[in-house]
């Protein structure tokens, strides 16, 4: 993926409210209405980029990328 999705503004609101969250999982964070919320507005935005999500695994690697990413970036 071409796409640094970590410069992305909805990536940015995901990690803050991760952080306020106090959610020590990512996985779980995601699968709460807030986190929910801000992983469709980033994939909204990767489309926007021209990432092609139509075929199931490409977005659950995204979706792993993503929490590997909040894991590792967004823990205080």
């Amino acid at each position: 993926m071409d796409w640094e999705f970590t410069e992305d503004a909805a990536f940015l609101a995901l990690c803050d409210a991760f952080r306020e969250s106090g959610e020590t999982s990512a996985i779980e964070f995601l699968a709460n209405g807030e986190g929910a919320f801000h992983f469709q507005e980033l994939t909204q935005n990767a489309a926007g980029e021209g990432i092609d999500f139509s075929d199931s695994e490409d977005l659950e690697e995204f979706q792993q990328e993503v929490i590997e990413t909040m894991e590792t970036l967004c823990k205080d």
